[in-house]
């Protein structure tokens, strides 16, 4: 094929074709022919628009959704020649339309490569939305299922890596959930704001040939929901706004953060020194030294995969920050990120949701290691100032009794009555009852709180969601 063809959506006023180097490092087609289903699916809605408005027959219309049927399904049967000279997705779909249907020729009428990869993408990430949120749907079920099972589990809460208070295995996975229903929050804004139409703002100021807007964007599903037609309002930023491209790598870094705490604390929970669960062995690795070993290498993964994420981002607020209106060829490297942190979300997410119904809590472990009194130092405050001690007081007060416990080397529930009624006189015989388990679980019975029925009435909430 001749250089001139083969550029032939831009080369008549070049008098040679571009240097090796330069279709090296200006190609795209190697990562964007992903965007193949959603530039077919642009490219029919142009065709069904411009024979609307006149521009083109319907003979012509029908021919060129036909002869772009006809490529997608080679597409997808892996038999479409994806050639790197062409540069891009879109034009190896039209060179490859144009030789078997003359018509196609007439296509990109009123029609720019800045505003179809625009729209292409708005295509793209109300699929990628929906595809992430049911996988975050996915994870929350998971982690309900988990919660559920591990409901009379008591395990120390943590501050500073440091015990705190006793609470439920399943209310601390039940935070995880709160985390990732705010991620599908996240998310659905993507979608909502993806959901608007750039098709016919041309290269940057639109064209004076009478296309409908309108009409395409409702060709595409660009609607809200009484079904009204969305289209972008300003040409200039139709075709240079990357918002949707930063909004949805920020989305995937936040869900990857909570991905990486999550699997901080099953690294954890799963070590040695706490034990309180076990990992199922299909998630697990060995060592190929160490016949004992058995490593956590899924969550190490999903741990390290984050900062994957967060480095997408990262690359994307850099590199839209210092360019002018409108259009730069920067913004070809826009995609390689978020199709990254697309891919990578997913399959951390999947991993997880996976992962969880194999994943076994150790009561005994649990139980042990939830025994220390000092956890309920705090529940010993409260028992003063429901004897009217200023908290502060009562605050020092449970103070002075752990450091007693210290000296003496006593757990402080087992500390002698009679040194305790030295330190202060609302400290009664019956202040060991604080150190109850389950009645200072239970106490905790406000909306957000660990005690049993609070859990057993959240699982119930995301169970319905």
């Amino acid at each position: 094929m001749a250089e001139g063809k083969k550029q032939a959506t831009w080369g008549g006023r070049f008098s040679e074709g571009p240097a090796e180097l330069m279709l090296r490092i200006g190609e795209s087609v190697s990562f964007d022919q992903r965007l193949a289903p959603f530039d077919v699916q642009g490219s029919k809605a142009q065709a069904a628009m411009l024979a609307h408005v006149g521009i083109i027959t319907d003979e012509e219309r029908d021919a060129i959704q036909a002869g772009l049927d006809a490529i997608l399904a080679k597409v997808e049967a892996g038999e479409f020649f994806w050639d790197p000279e062409l540069e891009d997705v879109h034009m190896n779909i039209e060179q490859a339309l144009t030789q078997e249907v003359p018509a196609a020729a007439k296509l990109h009428t009123a029609r720019s490569r800045n505003d179809q990869v625009a729209t292409d993408m708005r295509l793209w990430f109300k699929y990628a939305c929906d595809e992430v949120d049911a996988s975050l749907a996915a994870v929350i079920a998971s982690l309900v299922d988990l919660a559920e099972r591990t409901q009379t589990v008591i395990i120390p809460g943590y501050t500073h890596l440091q015990r705190a208070q006793p609470v439920s295995m399943a209310h601390h996975l039940l935070a995880y959930v709160e985390m990732f229903a705010r991620d599908r929050t996240r998310i659905a804004a993507v979608k909502e704001q993806a959901n608007v139409c750039p098709l016919g703002s041309g290269a940057i100021a639109g064209t004076t040939l009478p296309i409908d807007r309108e009409f395409v964007a409702k060709e595409l599903g660009f609607v809200d929901a009484q079904g009204r037609p969305q289209v972008t309002q300003n040409s200039m930023d139709a075709v240079s706004d990357r918002d949707s491209f930063i909004q949805f790598a920020s989305a995937c870094a936040s869900i990857g953060v909570h991905l990486s705490r999550l699997a901080e604390d099953f690294i954890l929970w799963s070590s040695a020194e706490f034990g309180f669960v076990k990992l199922p062995d299909a998630f697990t690795t060995g060592s190929s030294l160490m016949p004992q070993k058995k490593n956590p290498d899924a969550f190490e993964l999903i741990r390290g995969k984050s900062a994957r994420l967060t480095g997408n981002l990262q690359m994307l607020l850099t590199m839209v920050k210092g360019l002018p209106l409108t259009y730069n060829r920067d913004l070809q490297e826009d995609k390689p990120p978020v199709f990254d942190s697309f891919d990578q979300t997913v399959l951390i997410l999947d991993c997880v949701a996976a992962c969880l119904p194999g994943v076994q809590a150790d009561a005994k472990r649990c139980a042990a290691a939830v025994a220390d009194p000092a956890l309920l130092a705090t529940d010993v405050v409260d028992y003063l100032v429901k004897k009217a001690v200023p908290f502060r007081e009562a605050h020092h007060v449970v103070g002075a009794l752990v450091g007693l416990s210290e000296q003496l080397e006593t757990p402080l529930n087992e500390l002698p009555y009679e040194e305790v009624a030295k330190i202060h006189a609302a400290l009664g015989a019956d202040w060991v009852d604080a150190f109850d388990l389950s009645k200072a679980l239970a106490a905790r019975d406000k909306p957000g709180m660990p005690g049993p029925d609070q859990v057993a009435a959240r699982i119930a909430h995301w169970r319905q969601k």
